[in-house]
């Protein structure tokens, strides 16, 4: 299976990640991408769905209320701590795009019906994580700290040349406190365009043992298995990371072979 896609930009809505025409069984995917003054219905089924605001500003119409001007950027290398709004189960809203917006819509089914929430600027954190030659500054916008009760989101801006997510981890046995059962996706994006990064996914039988080069725009799916990223020198790297399973937050576990490196 190709656990690698690629988003062709297109006005509206594009669904790269659904439940059951992909690998995952608990998280989707999908950018929308909208002109000033255009609009969007959105209506958000049995899911929890936050909206990342990877480029430009919009209004966002729900329950009879308007927010005004979401979002801090014109690209995702211009500032590291996004603007987002998330949106409960079963609600519908209208997204109005005030210049060119470029948004990722990350969701995942739900039983419990939450509030709608926009999340600010200062309610990002923003953290540098690992050492190099595995750094990378790391943002949380949507936690536990948000409305959501599954979703896991942020960024990553992985220092150049270095590997990200190092050593390689995974998430995908029930052996709590210490490990949970979640996926995951990383999209990407690099300055300039043409860069790319090399993501690994493997497991400790074998059974898996991919390494794909990832260009802009392309996302890696992580149904389960061990996986980590490594970055080109002479480019800016970065990933949103998106993940949803059986409970909410980091519970995952590093490769036995490499935890030493840590």
């Amino acid at each position: 299976m190709n656990y690698k896609k690629t988003y062709v930009p297109a006005k509206g809505y594009t669904k790269l990640c659904q439940i059951g025409q992909c690998s995952l069984k608990k998280l989707e995917f999908g950018i929308i991408e909208l002109d000033a003054g255009e609009k969007l219905p959105f209506y958000t089924e049995d899911r929890e769905v936050a909206f990342i605001m990877l480029e430009g500003h919009c209004d966002v119409a729900c329950n009879g209320e308007t927010w005004k001007n979401i979002g801090n950027r014109n690209t995702v290398f211009e500032n590291r701590k996004a603007e987002s709004f998330y949106m409960p189960r079963e609600q519908e809203l209208e997204i109005t795009a005030l210049d060119h917006i470029k948004i990722a819509v990350c969701g995942t089914p739900v039983a419990e019906k939450t509030q709608p929430q926009v999340l600010r600027e200062d309610h990002v954190v923003l953290k540098l994580l690992g050492r190099v030659p595995f750094q990378r500054e790391t943002s949380f916008i949507i936690d536990g700290n948000s409305n959501a009760k599954i979703l896991t989101i942020g960024e990553a801006y992985c220092t150049e040349g270095n590997w990200a997510g190092f050593p390689p981890h995974k998430h995908d046995t029930d052996n709590m406190p210490a490990e949970c059962i979640a996926e995951e996706i990383y999209y990407f994006l690099f300055d300039p365009k043409q860069g790319f990064a090399v993501q690994c996914m493997y497991t400790s039988d074998g059974s898996l043992d991919e390494a794909y080069r990832v260009k802009n725009d392309e996302l890696v799916e992580f149904p389960y298995g061990y996986h980590t990223t490594v970055s080109t020198p002479g480019y800016q790297t970065y990933f949103l990371w998106l993940m949803a399973g059986d409970y909410q937050g980091f519970n995952r576990s590093n490769d036995p072979e490499h935890d030493w490196v840590k």
